[in-house]
């Protein structure tokens, strides 16, 4: 059986993006923009089946995994037929990536007792209520809220902007700054990240992703970005929040002043996963989740 996994170009977007729209999902993974982004580090191809979207990527080994089918769900059980018998003729293990608990009941309802998922903690997205990010209110933010007013307090003439044509060269720079002080050519993973945060930058009107910026001062350089995009009809999903740590406030800041801005339509704000960081996740927590989207692995059952 042939199927035509495909590149994931830009122009693929409107495709792409029709079938992903049919997830009702808040995984910060499902969405043009990161997979194409991310896509150069860890290659990833397409293939319309039965009427939905498969993403195929290279799991543990080399074997190839597959992602649940972006679709209707007799349309994804269809396809699921036809992608089991796929790796079959490939004398490779089945292998599903990125399922979420939902999907794995519909899982375990067509193919009873046959498949198994394991979920990674490290991969969760953090999910928080955005009344509760721009106001920081209560006890438990208490801190969070200390830090922007010192930021005000150290910084009365700061300045937030939407990223635009105008002004996102200068997010570009505040970037290679950062990228210096992090030492992240000598940091793999911080390499990598750098460089999807520059291309985002480059392409954020093709992606059509929003953004802002925050300025100490009027017509100051640029000490705090961030860019994200709506990932369904009630979540907004933050992709990239890069601030110079030596500011004080600075993080929470463009956190608060961009969901303020970008974010208000929406109920929940999705800010990623903390790829197993202790001290991200240490952050993330601390913002105080509402819940996590867990992810996992499928496989067969061992008999």
């Amino acid at each position: 059986m042939e199927l035509s996994f495909q590149k994931i170009e830009l122009e693929d977007k409107a495709l792409i993006s029709s079938y992903l729209e049919q997830k009702m999902c808040r995984s910060c993974d499902l969405v043009f923009p990161n997979i194409y982004l991310w896509s150069r580090k860890y290659p990833t191809k397409y293939a319309v089946v039965e009427d939905t979207l498969i993403f195929q990527g290279i799991g543990e080994n080399g074997v190839p995994s597959i992602t649940f089918p972006a679709g209707g769900e007799e349309q994804a059980h269809k396809a699921l037929d036809v992608m089991f018998q796929w790796f079959l003729e490939r004398q490779a293990d089945f292998r599903m990536h990125l399922v979420q608990e939902k999907e794995f009941e519909l899982l375990d309802a067509w193919y009873p007792g046959r498949l198994q998922i394991s979920y990674n903690r490290d991969i969760a997205d953090y999910v928080y209520e955005t009344e509760k990010l721009a106001g920081l209110g209560g006890k438990k933010l208490h801190g969070k809220r200390n830090h922007v007013n010192r930021f005000k307090e150290n910084h009365p003439n700061w300045v937030y902007e939407p990223i635009t044509e105008e002004n996102v060269e200068d997010c570009f720079q505040m970037a290679l700054k950062w990228r210096e002080e992090m030492q992240c050519e000598i940091d793999v993973e911080k390499r990598d990240e750098m460089c999807v945060t520059l291309n985002a930058l480059r392409l954020m009107e093709e992606l059509e992703l929003k953004g802002g910026l925050l300025r100490a001062e009027p017509q100051g350089e640029v000490i705090a970005f961030t860019v994200g995009e709506p990932l369904n009809e009630d979540t907004f999903v933050v992709h990239i929040e890069k601030a110079f740590a030596q500011i004080q406030g600075a993080y929470p800041m463009i956190n608060q002043q961009f969901v303020l801005h970008e974010a208000q339509d929406y109920k929940y704000v999705n800010r990623e996963e903390d790829t197993g960081s202790e001290g991200l996740r240490k952050a993330k927590l601390s913002y105080r989740p509402v819940f996590l989207v867990e992810k996992g692995v499928v496989t067969t059952r061992k008999q």
